[in-house]
This record gives structure tokens, C-alpha cells and sequence, in this order.
């Protein structure tokens, strides 16, 4: 696995980037000391190609009865491309909605209901986009085993949805992983690597402080 070479590679191409002293604000309002851009890797051969090696070895030791790779537009896409090449099994991807057009399809690719499937997205954060496809797929008769990712924050909102449809969910990496590689190799402080935890510990108190 290439664990170590892929942190360092996602920070130094700053498609993570950490600012514990002057955060981001997400969509939903919530500040946080880290930004992540995981579309950004497709432009990364060498990053891309580690990434997809290890997404493949995951998902073959996570989920061994997989028969279809799927990916969960737009992100997940091109990542399931490549673990499915690698695998040597068949992909499909879903849509947030069916197509308004044509037949109306919400997955394309093919499948049966005795196949076992895996769905690759890039970043897993509370879970909600990827969980309505495995609920897409579902509803159209697909046995979908369990969840990748490149990323989760591994934030207990997460958690808790995964819990609620029973489906598992396999990250590659996680935000207390990255966190622990970057105070380890010195590219945070003490301090900072404190105010980094804090807020994974409680993510809408932490953003408080800047109010």
C-alpha cells in the first residue's frame, strides 16, 4: 500500500490543504481547517495510478464476493474506471437523478441481481450523496455490498448514516490517518495539530472560536 507516498503527494499538489489559523468555509456553513479537491488526481498520473492500485487491493480484501464496480457521479466515476480495469470486473455508474431523457436511466452499465456491488466515490464526508446512489441502485434491483472512498473525515455523522442503511463503508484514507503522517514529518506543529483534532472532535463547536 501506498499510503505514506499518497499523503504526501495529495499535500504537496495541494489537493489537501490544511490552514488551522485562517479556515475554510464548507457549503453548509461549517468552518474547517482543511480543504480537500480529490477531482484534482485525474491530473496526477503517477498519484492517480498509486491511489487506484490501493482502492483495488482494499476493495479485494473489504469486499472478496465483489462482481461489479460501480461509481457515484460525478467524482467517484473515473476512480471506478480504473479499479474495475484493474480488477478485471465490469462497471456501471450512477446518477443523482435519472435521466430526464431518452429511457430515464439513473445507472448505466449492466448488471444482474446475483451481482455484488462495490460503489467508489472520492470523498465520503456525512455520507449523503454516495448513500442516495447505493439507495438508486437498490431501488433498481442491485445488491450493493458495501462503500469506497479515496477520503473520509470519518466525522460521526458519517458513521451513523452508513448504520442506518447497514451498508459498510471501506475508506482508503481518513482524516486522524493524515493528520497523524503530517505531525509525525514535522509539517505541523504541536499547537496546530491540536487545533486540528479539536475539530474533528467537534467540528461546529471548533468553527466557533472564529465567529
Amino acid at each position: 500500500m501506498y499510503t505514506k507516498e499518497i499523503i504526501q503527494s495529495l499535500i504537496q499538489n495541494k489537493i489537501v490543504t490544511i490552514s488551522p489559523d485562517k479556515p475554510f468555509t464548507y457549503a453548509s456553513g461549517m468552518l474547517s481547517p482543511i480543504y480537500t479537491d480529490f477531482r484534482l488526481t485525474i491530473s496526477y498520473p503517477k498519484l492517480w495510478n498509486m491511489i487506484c492500485d490501493d482502492l483495488a487491493t482494499l476493495i479485494k480484501e473489504k469486499y472478496p464476493q465483489v462482481t461489479v464496480i460501480g461509481g457515484v457521479a460525478t467524482a467517484g466515476i473515473p476512480h471506478a474506471a480504473i479499479v474495475a480495469q484493474k480488477l478485471g470486473l465490469p462497471m456501471i455508474y450512477v446518477r443523482p437523478k435519472p435521466k430526464d431523457h431518452g429511457k430515464g436511466r439513473q445507472i448505466e452499465g449492466l448488471f444482474t441481481a446475483q451481482d455484488k456491488i462495490v460503489l467508489i466515490d472520492d470523498l465520503i464526508t456525512t455520507g449523503g450523496s454516495v448513500i442516495n446512489a447505493v439507495k438508486a441502485a437498490q431501488k433498481s434491483g442491485a445488491d450493493v455490498i458495501g462503500v469506497s472512498s479515496i477520503f473520509t473525515y470519518y466525522l460521526p455523522d458519517a458513521t451513523e448514516n452508513f448504520a442506518k442503511i447497514n451498508i459498510p463503508f471501506a475508506p482508503l484514507l481518513s482524516y486522524p490517518e493524515l493528520l497523524k503522517q503530517e505531525k509525525e514529518t514535522g509539517h505541523v506543529t504541536d499547537k496546530e495539530y491540536m487545533l486540528l483534532k479539536n475539530w474533528h472532535d467537534d467540528p461546529w463547536a471548533w468553527g466557533k472560536q472564529f465567529n
